[in-house]
């Protein structure tokens, strides 16, 4: 029996493994996705007038940057595990202090909770990658030193969905309701 788990295991790692590589080019292009997407809702020339407004933290870039990587990761992580079902965005950072008097410098963390049909090993390793080169990519667009993390996973599966349990109580949440970034099509 423990064979059976130790082998399931290592068939999930090899199925949804990512070259470092191949994640940061993976993340430059979400990054890129994201910068012309920001661009184009703030009506701004080009993708170097919304890095600029990042470096400043600018809550509209800063608002429609995180929006469009959120999407951009979520459909990359559909695209290489079959297990991931939805992907939702979370805003739980702001508090009344960050409200009142602006929200506090730094990189947006992306909080996203992931629903999966099972939790694997594979999709933990995928994010750690995905994880590394997004951080790694968005300190140097925005000169940012010591930036080590830029997303924030949860996955949940269906007992924990259909149970409200933890975070899969926040998909059916009628007062704070994450936004549905991603979904797979049926």
């Amino acid at each position: 029996m423990a064979e059976t788990y130790v082998a399931r295991q290592e068939s999930d790692l090899a199925g949804a493994s990512l070259p470092l590589s191949s994640a940061a080019e993976a993340s430059a292009a979400a990054l890129m996705a994201a910068l012309e997407f920001s661009a184009q809702k703030m009506r701004l020339d080009c993708h170097r007038a919304v890095v600029e407004c990042l470096r400043r933290s600018d809550p509209t870039a800063c608002g429609y940057c995180q929006y469009a990587l959120a999407k951009e990761v979520a459909r990359r992580l559909g695209e290489l595990d079959e297990d991931v079902r939805a992907v939702y965005l979370c805003d739980y950072d702001a508090t009344p202090h960050d409200t009142c008097f602006g929200r506090p410098a730094g990189a947006p963390l992306l909080h996203l909770i992931i629903w999966v049909e099972r939790k694997t090993a594979a999709l933990e390793a995928l994010v750690e990658v995905l994880d590394r080169a997004l951080a790694e990519a968005y300190a140097d667009l925005v000169g940012m030193e010591g930036l080590t993390h830029l997303l924030d996973v949860q996955p949940v599966d269906d007992s924990e969905v259909n149970g409200r349990i933890g975070y899969g109580a926040l998909l059916a949440s009628p007062y704070q309701r994450p936004i549905d970034v991603w979904t797979r099509p049926a």
